[in-house]
């Protein structure tokens, strides 16, 4: 087997501590290999660049350990090329093991190349991964204090929930802070509705008339202030995130980390030599998908980045992902075709675009929905449609095109062909001789 790396090292990374071997070829050619430890504390990690920088390391493998190789990554980064390897794909033999050992054969395999590394995105990027994900856990947490507010109002027999649509809406805050004032007259209380809510006063008169005891208050206090709190946490995120896609007008750099992914379909192509979009640019792109908002649109710049050349074709960044379906094959018989489990941020937000794409009147998401709903029940056509979606984002990135809509008359020719000898074969059954002509031809 062909030696790929000369000088490389391999990392077994935990909580407290880093197991390092490194192999080098010697003065006479032979190879030489040595082990170290280093405590994950940063002047520990610098003193490991330096020594892996010492013994002319260019490349450096560690498993993808939860959030520990991150820290360890930011180190080495500068200095070498990471490759983040997949834990499963790089499991060693059972028996006798080690850290150390475990690192040896990290290294082992780097030597070969066959560690396939993981999309390791450039450091902008991962800033605004940071600020996406932690907005979509505050915005969780909102809904969890929501959801707890309600409860104590049902505990009090205030039914605010079954009229209001949102017991967080203004004239429902406004009632709420009468109610912590000591006002308790359903009527006065519903008076104080605003808008179209006013409509339902004699319903709110209804829904008010609870049985609120001090704890009440007390709680419901405390879920208010919770609430205004996240908002404001919300609030700060959107703007922070705005000003770091501001900050990258250009396109976003590739480090020297960046290797392909650990999945079976990772990219591994080289540029094709088009320019990536900005991402400002880029989230106009995504924003003109059907479903897509400016909020998703930063999620979804944030998981794959603008810069699609690190995926050859859609259908790798389909695979990547793993939004398409699987391939498990052996001896003639095909076995469970599941997505697999990739990126569970940019699965949630694609989801959710695309149970809001469908529901656009007129559009082809929805038609296309509709067509496979019957055939393959919602969960698998609603995954059909994210490989529609995410197939298109490919195209609209690397040719910096928008979305164009094929409307939701759009069948595909063979579809066209099945779907008229279905009719015709059925109409046959039910005793009727047809002969099918052209529209223009029967003008």
């Amino acid at each position: 087997m062909d030696v790929i790396y000369t000088h490389c090292a391999g990392l077994d990374v935990h909580k407290k501590t880093v197991a390092a071997c490194c192999i080098t070829p010697g003065p006479k050619g032979e190879n030489q290999s040595e082990r170290r430890s280093f405590t994950t504390m940063t002047r520990d990690l610098l003193s490991l660049s330096d020594w892996l920088a010492s013994k002319g390391v260019t490349h450096v493998a560690m498993e993808s350990t939860g959030e520990y190789w991150k820290p360890v990554h930011n180190i080495l980064e500068s200095r070498f090329v990471v490759v983040l390897a997949n834990a499963k794909q790089v499991k060693a033999m059972p028996g006798n093991k080690t850290d150390t050992k475990d690192a040896a054969w990290l290294t082992e395999l780097l030597r070969f190349g066959l560690i396939r590394g993981s999309f390791i995105p450039p450091l902008p990027q991962r800033e605004l991964r940071d600020l996406t994900r932690q907005r979509a856990n505050l915005v969780q947490d909102r809904a969890s204090v929501v959801n707890q507010l309600q409860k104590v109002l049902e505990w009090a027999n205030i039914k605010l929930a079954g009229v209001a649509t949102d017991i967080t809406g203004v004239s429902a805050r406004i009632m709420l802070e009468a109610i912590l004032n000591g006002r308790t007259e359903p009527a006065q209380l519903a008076e104080l509705a605003k808008g179209r809510l006013r409509k339902k006063r004699p319903e709110l008169e209804k829904a008010l008339d609870g049985r609120v005891r001090d704890h009440h208050r007390f709680m419901i206090s405390g879920h208010l202030l919770h609430l205004d709190f996240l908002d404001e946490q919300i609030t700060a995120f959107d703007e922070a995130i705005v000003r770091a896609i501001g900050v990258e007008t250009g396109p976003a750099t590739e480090s020297p980390s960046d290797e392909p992914s650990a999945e079976s379909s990772q990219p591994n192509g080289q540029p094709n030599g088009k320019r990536p979009p900005s991402w400002e640019e880029a989230i106009e792109l995504l924003d003109t998908i059907p479903g897509v908002g400016r909020r998703a649109a930063e999620v979804l710049l944030a998981e794959i980045g603008p810069d699609m050349t690190k995926f050859p074709t859609a259908a790798h960044l389909a695979s990547w992902c793993k939004v398409c379906p699987g391939n498990n094959e052996s001896a003639g018989k095909h076995y469970s075709g599941k997505t697999g489990r990739g990126n569970t941020w940019l699965r949630t937000i694609l989801v959710q675009v695309a149970h809001a794409g469908v529901k656009v009147k007129n559009a082809y998401l929805g038609a296309l929905y509709r067509n496979l709903v019957g055939r393959l029940g919602p969960n698998k056509a609603t995954i059909a449609i994210v490989h529609r979606i995410i197939r298109a984002i490919h195209h609209m990135l690397l040719n910096r095109e928008p979305w164009q809509d094929r409307g939701s008359d759009y069948l595909p020719e063979n579809r066209k062909a099945h779907l008229t000898n279905r009719l015709r074969h059925r109409l046959e059954e039910l005793g009727y001789a047809v002969t099918l002509q052209p529209k223009e031809a029967a003008a």
